[in-house]
């Protein structure tokens, strides 16, 4: 018997943070406890992998704020994203450690890092944990920032230039 996954996956998938509030108290109750992550993941590649699986490993959820179609053209130019938001979120859904994938449409993920109250923000390592959009809000409810070193040669805008040369 041939099972189909897709609604599976889908079901991880969220296209506002409201439709994820039932999981996420579900979680909270349970006690798991809760890493956020956020961005474009606009085409999947080894150092995004390796990045999610090292932030799944800090927790029993992983959360991954999804930029908007409109939020990535903003963030990154017009010929951005190359591929759409479903297409996007439905490839980091069927990840089997991705827990939930939630879109947001701002320049930053800060009203939604409030709404998930994540017990660990994770970003790469370019960035100082003090200087995460959300620190302040984990920091004060007890929870802890950290920072992943990327996976040197692998990024969007790399694979993108290698592809027009």
């Amino acid at each position: 018997m041939i099972m189909d996954y897709l609604p599976l996956i889908e079901k991880k998938i969220a296209y506002t943070a409201k439709e994820a509030e039932n999981i996420l108290s579900l979680w909270r109750f349970k006690d798991d406890k809760i890493v956020f992550t956020n961005g474009c993941f606009d085409i999947l590649h080894k150092g995004h992998i390796e990045y999610l699986a090292k932030a799944a490993s800090l927790g029993t959820k992983l959360v991954i704020g999804l930029n908007t179609d409109d939020s990535v053209k903003r963030l990154k130019g017009d010929s951005r994203p190359v591929n759409d938001e479903n297409a996007r979120a439905l490839l980091l859904a069927s990840l089997m450690f991705v827990d939930e994938v939630i879109l947001f449409d701002t320049d930053t993920p800060r009203d939604l890092i409030n709404f998930v109250q994540p017990d660990v923000l994770v970003k790469g390592g370019d960035y100082k944990p003090e200087e995460i959009v959300g620190y302040d809000i984990v920091k004060a409810k007890g929870g802890e920032v950290i920072t992943i070193d990327f996976i040197e040669g692998y990024s969007t805008t790399a694979t993108i230039d290698k592809m027009n040369k």
